[in-house]
Parts: C-alpha cells; sequence; structure tokens
C-alpha cells in the first residue's frame, strides 16, 4: 500500500510543479465570469475548461477568490493532458427548484489526471432544496435530490484542499473510477440534512480516502457496489450515519465488494460506527470479503459495530433472508463509548450466515456501564479484549 501511496504523490506533485512552470493556465475571470455570486459564471467556467483540455501538455483552469454562481455544468474529457482545476473561490449553486433533482451539479466525466484543489468551497444551497426531499422513510421509490460534484470515468485523479458545504443531496460521488486519491478535504452539513452522504463510491476501485472532515446528515462515507480495493484512513466523522459498506443486494447484477481497509478514524455522536447494510427482501446475490476495520475510535456512538442484513429503510420490505454473503471481515482495535447498550450488533443472513468474522481487542463502554452483544447467524473468532463479551460462534 505504500508503495501506491507514494506514486500518487510523485505524480501529482509532477503535475503541481508543470502547472507553475507552463503558460497553460486559464483565469476564468478572463472567459468573462463576474464572480458576483449573482451572475451565472458556469459558460465562462466551461470555456475556460475546453480551452485547458484541448491544450497539449498540462493545464490549469483557475478559479481565483470570489464567489461564483454555477448553473449545472459538467467538464468532459478526453482531455490531451492533465489539468488542475484550481479552486480558491466559492462556487454557489442555483436555487430554482429545476435544479433539485439533477444527477449532479458540477460533473467531470472522462478525465485522466485531473487534480482538483485550492483550497476553494462548493456551496450546495442545501437548506433551500431539503423540504424537497422525497426519500423518507415512507417512500419505496424516490429521486434523491441533486449530488454536489460527480466524478465519472475518472483515472489517476487527486481532490485535496476543498470544501463542500450544505449540499443538496450527495457531497461527492465516485462512478467507474480508479486510481482517485481524496486528502484533506471537508464537508459540513447539519445532522438533519436529508440523503447528504460525504462520499458515495460504486463501481470503482483504488480509491484513497485520507486526513478529512465530514460532518452530514447521512453515511459520512458509503461504499456500493462494485468497490474494490479501497483505503479509508483517519477520516474525523460526525455528526452522521457512519462509515457504512452498502446498502447492497437491492438490485440484479451488482458487482461484487472487495478489499475495504478502514482504519485510524474518529467518529463522534454518529448514529452508526462501522456497518455492512444489505437489504432482506427483496434481495439480490452478491458477496462482500476482505474487510477491515482497525483502529476505530467511538465517542458517543450508536451501534459502533454493525452488520445489518435486514436494512429496509422504507418500511415497504417483505419478510425474507439477505442474498448478500458476507465473509472475511475483521474488526480490530475499536474503543470508546457507545450511546446505545448494544454495541456489538451482528445480524446475518439466515441464507447466508457471515463466516470468518474476526473481533480483536474491542473495549466499549455505555455511559460507563457494560455494554452488551447480539449477534444472529455469524461464525468466526475473538481474540484479546472483549467489552463486551464476543457473542460470534465458532465454525466447526
Amino acid at each position: 500500500m505504500g508503495s501506491i501511496i507514494s506514486m500518487f504523490f510523485l505524480l501529482f506533485s509532477c503535475i503541481n510543479i508543470e502547472v507553475q512552470g507552463q503558460n497553460n493556465i486559464f483565469n476564468v475571470l478572463n472567459f468573462g465570469a463576474k464572480a458576483d455570486g449573482k451572475s451565472d459564471d458556469s459558460k465562462a467556467f466551461y470555456g475556460a475548461w475546453i480551452k485547458a483540455c484541448n491544450s497539449n501538455g498540462t493545464s490549469a483552469v483557475w478559479i481565483p477568490k470570489g464567489t461564483y454562481m454555477l448553473n449545472p455544468v459538467t467538464f468532459n474529457g478526453p482531455c490531451k493532458g492533465p489539468i488542475n482545476f484550481q479552486m480558491e473561490g466559492i462556487l454557489t449553486a442555483p436555487s430554482e427548484k429545476s435544479s433539485l433533482f439533477l444527477d449532479c451539479w458540477i460533473g467531470f466525466k472522462h478525465i485522466d489526471q485531473l487534480e482538483m484543489n485550492g483550497g476553494g468551497s462548493l456551496d450546495g444551497q442545501g437548506p433551500l432544496a431539503w423540504p424537497y426531499n422525497r426519500c423518507s422513510g415512507k417512500v419505496e421509490h424516490c429521486i434523491p435530490l441533486t449530488t454536489s460534484v460527480k466524478f465519472a470515468y475518472m483515472t489517476r485523479s487527486r481532490i485535496s484542499n476543498i470544501t463542500s458545504i450544505n449540499s443538496k443531496g450527495f457531497h461527492m460521488s465516485l462512478f467507474e473510477c480508479s486510481d482517485v486519491m481524496i486528502i484533506n478535504v471537508k464537508v459540513q452539513a447539519p445532522d438533519n440534512s436529508p440523503n447528504t452522504d460525504g462520499i458515495h463510491m460504486a463501481k470503482s476501485k483504488y480509491i484513497q480516502i485520507f486526513d478529512s472532515e465530514i460532518a452530514t446528515g447521512d453515511d459520512c462515507i458509503s461504499i456500493g457496489d462494485g468497490s474494490r480495493t479501497i483505503n479509508v484512513t483517519n477520516i474525523k466523522c460526525g455528526p452522521g450515519h457512519g462509515i457504512s459498506i452498502g446498502s447492497l443486494g437491492k438490485a440484479p447484477n451488482e458487482d461484487i465488494v472487495d478489499g475495504i481497509t478502514v482504519t485510524k478514524c474518529n467518529l463522534t455522536s454518529t448514529k452508526n460506527g462501522v456497518r455492512i447494510k444489505t437489504w432482506s427482501n427483496p434481495s439480490y446475490p452478491n458477496t462482500v470479503s476482505n474487510l477491515t476495520f482497525d483502529h476505530i475510535y467511538v465517542n458517543n456512538v450508536a451501534n459502533p459495530i454493525i452488520i445489518d442484513q435486514n436494512y429496509c429503510p422504507n418500511m415497504h420490505c417483505k419478510q425474507g433472508f439477505s442474498r448478500v454473503r458476507i465473509s472475511g471481515v475483521a474488526y480490530r482495535n475499536i474503543w470508546g463509548t457507545t450511546s446505545t447498550q448494544v454495541a456489538v450488533n451482528l445480524q446475518c443472513s439466515q441464507a447466508n450466515p457471515c463466516e470468518n468474522i474476526e473481533l480483536r481487542d474491542i473495549n466499549l463502554v455505555y455511559h460507563g456501564l457494560p455494554a452488551t452483544s447480539s449477534c444472529s447467524n455469524v461464525y468466526g473468532e475473538a481474540y484479546g479484549i472483549q467489552k463486551p463479551p464476543s457473542c460470534i460462534r465458532r465454525l466447526l
């Protein structure tokens, strides 16, 4: 893993050096951006992008300090060379009702070697949109609110030193991406903001998320189907719903989830800690394997360790058993305080019991009192400290 990280830093340091030393820098102000927070600057941004994308060598789209209102815009590739999206200003989303239920507000697609940084912010104008949220627990089918920024079909890219504020829906989404690093980003939204996942990914591989702070109204990080070789390290999460694998099994032909590592994370006052969730019925086959949760500190967290294979958020599920198979999951060095008495809650499918589950050095307390465990259809081993006492069974 260390060699992969070193390769990322070498690649992007080279990109930054090239940007500073060449002339392919396109200032959005030179393309007509007003930076007054009211005028539509999306055409100016798109014009600067087209120039940068069609330039040989490394180029940059430069957004100086200021406030820019952007209507929905997608920056498409492929491009002739690496691009630095140097965002120093504040980008503000539209508030019209027509912008509430779009795929995304800002999109990046089919780009190799994108660097997005600069210390700027994305303001999704979420408070104006959240009253229109239709994805409540009583609705079976719904259209989610607009994702602030979506990265699709991206390779060898890095997102760093930016802040996402009050997204309408998801803050950031990755789809069909490979070799992407997200480092030192901040996500900010209140705990009652609906479906505002901090970072969501699906069908992506070799994703690294480091040194970031996420406070939102849903999962801080959600890892969907087709996610492989994902590394999440040093994340501060809270408020929110924790760090989640899933939900899985809702749709046919989902891709497997394999090789997820979550380590050195701090969760405070979240509704869950580290969670795996799969649909009970309807449920389609899938597999989840090779997951490690290590050195996780929880402070006043409900459900610090949870597997929920009876996931049903919309009250329309039928009784049944999840067809998602979970195996090879290690929970190591997890400690702190839980706001619910059941600190380890592993509810697995009767049709596909969880296998090869490892609990090692778990130390969780409930308001200073002993916590408890609850297990169904779970097989594995427990080692070292077990507070609460382990309830998993050894597979004979």
